[in-house]
């Protein structure tokens, strides 16, 4: 497998739109189901599980939500869009491209810890 060099300004706004958008996820969950207000709902009764589907009423988003997520959209559009128009891209071609590109999706990750051989 072949690695990349990756720039550092590359390798680092990869990490900041992985930051941002784990941060983004999070947020997400303490908001409420519907961004406007909504009435909430209770659907069938499933027929073989007895499940019945149901929203309690949404008051929507407050001013400050909304502009929570506004902003982090366009920190997360900003740094997407930083990621996929560097230069260094048009140094490589076809699959070696491709294979950067998910390589720096990676680039981040922590390995998984190596166990002490067994004796």
């Amino acid at each position: 497998m072949t690695t990349y060099d990756f720039p550092q300004d590359l390798s680092d706004a990869q990490l900041a739109l992985h930051q941002t958008q784990s941060k983004y996820e999070q947020y997400a969950t303490t908001l409420p189901w519907s961004a406007e207000p909504m009435p909430g709902w209770e659907g069938d009764k499933q027929l073989h599980s007895g499940y019945r589907p149901s929203k309690p009423d949404s008051p929507g988003y407050t001013d400050e939500q909304h502009q929570q997520v506004a902003a982090y959209r366009a920190q997360l559009l900003k740094l997407g869009t930083q990621v996929m128009t560097h230069p260094y891209w048009e140094t490589l071609k076809g699959n070696d491209l491709f294979a950067a590109r998910m390589q720096l999706k990676h680039v981040h990750d922590t390995p998984e810890p190596q166990g002490e051989a067994a004796a």
